[in-house]
C-alpha cells in the first residue's frame, strides 16, 4: 500500500503507462483523455497532464480504451472446455472476469466436481467466481448424480471466490417453505452473501415470494414487460445472449436511463464454436449498439453494474484504485479488440492469447468415469397408445430454451409410435446414467427437423443424463452405445454409422483436449448434423440439451417421463 501511495503522489515510477488513451468514463458517462497509470495490478492514475513515469509504456494512439468486461452468469461447462481453457478462448474478446455457476458438473459429481473446478479456475489467466449451485438436484422429479444440502454447500463459502448462492431453479420449493431450500437460503443470507434467481414464467407475486428470500437478480427474462417487473421490485435483470437462449433484442426496450443501472449482461450457455467466433459479453455490447443502445451504456452494463451487482467493487471500471483490467479497441461499435491487460499485464493481443496454459488440474477418476448407460433393445424404446392416436408433445423454439405443448395425432402401428419425417415427429429419449436405475423415458418431439438419423449427448441440463433425438430405433441405440464407449459427450449416426463425435469425458461435460483441437472437432459434428438436417438454422446441439430441464416451461423430458412444467407434474404420453 505504501508502494501505491509513493506512485500515486510521483515520489517512484509506475510500472506502466497507457498514453493517449480515449477512456470510457462509466461513472460520469463520459469519454475522458488521457493516461492510464498502472502500479501492482492497480490503476493509480487517470493522467491528463502527462506528469506520470513509468517502466514501460505504451502508445494507444487515441483509440477507446474500456474496462474489462464481465460475464454476471455462466455456466462454463456449456463451453465444453474446464475453466483453465475457457479462459483461454475468452481473455482476447476483453472479458476478464466471470460469475459461474458449475451446477452441471456438480449435478453430475457432487463435491469432487466443484472442487475440480474451483481448483482448475486457480490456473486461469481471467478471474472466476463462484455461485454454489442451489438445485442439485434441480428438482424431485428427475435422478441427477448427487446431492448437495446445506451441509454440503457450506465449507465452500469460505472460499473467497465464492460470491454466494447461484440461480434458484426450484421455485416451488421456496415460494412453499421447504425446510430443505430454506436451509440453504439462510445459509447465504446469514453469510450477507448474494442469492441468484431463475424467475422462468414467474409473475410479480411469485417474484415477491422471492424477493422476501433475499434473491435479487434473474437472467430468465423472456420480454421487456418480464424485466420491467423485475426491476420495480428490487432486482437486477441479466440480459442473456447465449446459444440457445438468445433475449437480447427483446428485452432492450425495458432498459432506460433511469432504470439502466440494474442491468448487466450475461450469456449463461454459450458454445465453443460461438464463443471462439464472437465472443460473449463483447458480442452483447456490439448488438446492443446495433440495435440502438448508447455505447457507453452497453459498456457500463457490461462492467461496472456487473461489478457492483456481486460487489466486486475493485472491478468495472478505469478509474483511481481499481484493477487494472482494460482492453483497446480497434472499433467501438463492433468491439473489435487490439489488446487486453489483466491486472496491468498485457494477456491478449489481435485475437490470441499470448502465454497459453494447459490443463494440469489432477482430475478424480469417479469424474473422468461418470456415464453408466444399460444395454438397451428396441422394445425398450417403444411408445405405447393403447386406445387412440392422440399425444402430449413436445415443441421446440428454435434459439430458445422453452417449448410448447401441443396435442395432436401421431402415426400409430399395431399400439406403437412411428416418427413421422414428413411430419416432423420424431422421438426422445432420456436415459438415466448416474445410478443404474434402467429408468428410459420417451417423448415425441416436433420442430428438429430430422430427416434421418439420430442425435446424442450427455449434456442434458441439469441432470445430464444421456438424451438423444432420432428418426428411427437402430439409429438411437447405436448412439447410446457410442456416448457409453466415449464416457459421454456429442454422437451424431447416419444409418447406423457414427458419422461425427466429441468425446467429454471430464462428467460427461468437458473436453481434455485443447480449445483449437475442441472447436476441430465440433465442427466436424456440426457438420455431420448438417448431413442428416441440411436445412438447419438453429444450434441443435444445446436445444436438444434444455429439452430435459423441468424448470423451463412448457413440456420437458426428464428419466422419470414426460414433464409439465406449468403444473409441476408428470403427465403420459398418450391423451385419453
Amino acid at each position: 500500500m505504501k508502494r501505491l501511495i509513493d506512485v500515486s503522489q510521483q515520489r517512484v515510477p509506475a510500472d506502466f503507462i497507457l498514453k493517449n488513451a480515449v477512456i470510457a468514463d462509466v461513472f460520469s458517462m463520459t469519454w475522458r483523455k488521457g493516461n492510464i497509470v498502472v502500479a501492482d495490478g492497480k490503476i493509480i492514475a487517470l493522467d491528463e497532464k502527462d506528469e506520470f513515469t513509468a517502466h514501460n509504456v505504451e502508445d494507444a494512439k487515441g483509440r477507446y480504451v474500456i474496462p474489462g468486461l464481465i460475464d454476471a452468469h455462466i455456466h462454463i461447462e456449456s463451453s465444453i472446455l474446464p475453466p483453465s481453457q475457457f479462459s483461454e478462448i475468452l481473455l482476447p474478446h476483453g472479458i476478464t472476469t466471470v460469475i459461474t455457476d458449475p451446477h452441471e458438473i456438480v449435478n453430475v459429481s457432487g463435491s469432487n466436481g466443484l472442487q475440480f473446478m474451483m481448483d482448475d479456475a486457480q490456473n486461469a489467466k481471467m478471474d472466476i467466481y463462484f455461485m454454489l449451485p442451489s438445485s442439485v438436484p434441480s428438482t424431485p422429479f428427475e435422478n441427477a448424480g448427487a446431492v448437495m444440502n446445506a451441509k454440503d454447500l457450506a465449507p465452500f463459502l469460505e472460499n473467497d471466490e465464492v460470491l454466494g448462492l447461484a440461480e434458484v431453479m426450484d421455485y416451488p420449493a421456496v415460494l412453499n417453505g421447504e425446510q430443505n431450500m430454506l436451509e440453504k437460503l439462510l445459509l447465504i443470507n446469514k453469510g450477507n452473501k448474494i442469492i441468484d434467481g431463475h424467475g422462468s414464467g414467474l409473475n410479480s407475486g411469485q417474484i415477491r415470494g422471492y424477493r422476501a428470500a433475499g434473491i435479487r437478480t434473474d437472467h430468465e427474462c423472456v420480454s421487456a414487460e418480464e424485466a420491467i417487473i423485475r426491476i420495480k421490485q428490487g432486482m437486477y435483470v441479466l440480459i442473456r445472449e447465449g446459444s440457445a437462449a438468445k433475449n437480447l433484442i427483446d428485452l432492450l426496450p425495458a432498459v432506460t436511463s433511469s432504470n439502466s443501472r440494474r442491468f448487466a449482461f450475461c450469456t449463461d450457455d454459450k458454445h465453443l464454436d460461438e464463443l471462439m467466433e464472437e465472443g460473449s459479453i463483447d458480442f452483447a455490447i456490439s448488438l446492443a449498439i446495433k440495435h440502438g443502445m448508447e455505447p457507453l451504456q452497453a459498456i457500463q452494463l457490461a462492467t461496472l453494474n456487473a461489478a457492483e451487482c456481486y460487489r466486486l467493487f475493485d472491478k468495472g471500471a478505469i478509474a483511481e484504485g481499481y484493477d487494472a483490467d482494460f482492453l483497446l479497441l480497434d472499433d467501438l461499435e463492433t468491439m473489435k479488440v487490439n489488446t487486453v491487460w489483466k491486472y496491468g499485464e498485457k494477456v491478449a493481443k489481435k485475437g490470441e492469447i499470448l502465454k497459453s496454459t494447459t490443463l494440469s488440474t489432477a482430475i478424480n477418476e469417479s469424474i473422468l468415469q461418470s456415464v453408466h448407460l444399460p444395454k438397451l433393445e428396441k422394445s425398450d424404446l417403444e411408445i405405447k397408445f393403447e386406445i387412440g392416436n392422440r399425444a402430449n408433445i413436445i415443441e421446440i423454439m428454435p434459439n430458445q430454451i422453452t417449448t410448447k405443448h401441443l396435442e395432436q395425432e401421431v402415426d400409430v402401428v399395431d399400439g406403437v409410435f412411428v416418427p413421422s419425417i414428413a411430419k416432423d415427429l420424431l422421438k426422445l429419449v432420456v436415459v438415466e446414467r448416474h445410478h443404474n436405475l434402467g429408468n428410459v423415458a420417451k417423448a415425441i418431439v416436433k420442430g428438429f427437423r430430422l430427416q434421418k438419423g439420430a442425435v446424442a449427448t450427455t449434456i442434458a441440463h441439469d441432470s445430464h443424463n444421456a438424451i438423444v433425438l432420432g428418426t428411427n430405433d437402430d439409429d438411437i441405440l447405436i448412439a447410446l452405445e457410442e456416448l457409453q464407449k466415449i464416457q459421454g459427450g456429442f454422437v451424431v449416426v447416419e444409418e447406423g454409422e457414427v458419422i461425427g463425435s466429441l468425446a467429454l469425458p471430464i462428467a460427461g461435460l468437458m473436453t481434455t483436449l485443447n480449445a483449437n483441437e475442441a472447436k476441430n472437432k465440433l465442427i466436424e459434428v456440426h457438420e455431420a448434423i448438417k448431413k442428416i438436417n441440411p436445412t438447419i438454422d438453429f444450434h441443435l446441439l444445446l436445444t436438444l440439451s434444455f429439452l430435459s430441464l423441468p424448470v423451463i416451461p412448457e413440456l420437458k423430458l426428464t428419466d422419470t417421463g414426460l414433464f409439465d412444467v406449468k403444473n409441476f407434474r408428470h403427465i403420459p404420453i398418450e391423451i385419453k
